[in-house]
């Protein structure tokens, strides 16, 4: 995704696209900075570059994935990186430790900037978590459903909740809190940007535009509140 996604508003319209035009494409009225409702702003693009980040639990596209996108339907990726931006991961052959491939990544911080010994602690939490048996293919082996790239992020994440005095997250919450909310951004501006693509431009109501930017603030605050 190369170029960024603009929204602006005209005549009670949400209207998205690459550049501004020079004609509003609902009504065909001339556009001028005085006859815009808001200046137009750029969208947040919900990917980066997991290498870049810090203790995080990223979600990427999965090799077999040909078209390396994030649709409902493709097969994802999940890993967490430690402070230098190493992504470990578990796959069928056990876990690895990834210096590249994660730059189209999407990002949920796991640890606030503030919580200074967990942060000096983090990837001796890591190093010592992904040597455990569990994750061995000797031991252990490799499971679609129950023992997968996603067990071996959760299951990490609550030993470190575990190690620093606080309750285990189950799947589901862990998935509805966190995942999901990022989730349906990423379906939501992947959509968006196909259309532009396609047509130009992607014009909606404004005011059904604000009911799903409003259901959708409720679900940021959630996602703000890291589980560690």
């Amino acid at each position: 995704m190369e170029q960024s996604l603009i929204r602006l508003t005209h005549c009670q319209k949400n209207i998205f696209c690459f550049l501004v035009p020079e004609q509003c494409p609902s009504c065909g009225e001339e556009l001028k900075g005085s006859r815009l409702q808001e200046a137009p702003v750029s969208l947040p693009c919900p990917f980066t570059n997991g290498h870049k980040t810090s203790c995080c639990l990223l979600i990427a596209p999965a090799q077999d994935n040909f078209n390396r996108d994030f649709t409902g339907t493709s097969d994802l990726h999940t890993g967490i990186s430690n402070t230098k931006g190493v992504v470990y991961n578990y796959t069928q052959t056990g876990v690895h430790k990834d210096q590249s491939g994660w730059e189209h990544s999407v990002s949920i911080p796991l640890v606030r900037p503030d919580m200074f010994h967990l942060l000096d602690q983090w990837d001796n939490y890591l190093d010592r978590f992904s040597d455990g048996p569990m994750w061995d293919p000797v031991w252990h082996s490799f499971h679609e459903d129950d023992h997968n790239c996603f067990s071996f992020c959760l299951n990490f994440v609550n030993t470190v909740l575990s190690a620093e005095g606080h309750s285990s997250l189950s799947k589901d919450t862990f998935t509805y809190n966190f995942i999901l909310p990022r989730m349906r951004r990423v379906s939501k501006f992947t959509t968006l940007y196909q259309q532009v693509q396609k047509e130009q431009y992607y014009v909606v109501d404004r005011h059904e535009e604000g009911q799903e930017d409003s259901s959708e603030e409720i679900t940021n605050k959630v996602t703000d509140i890291s589980p560690i």
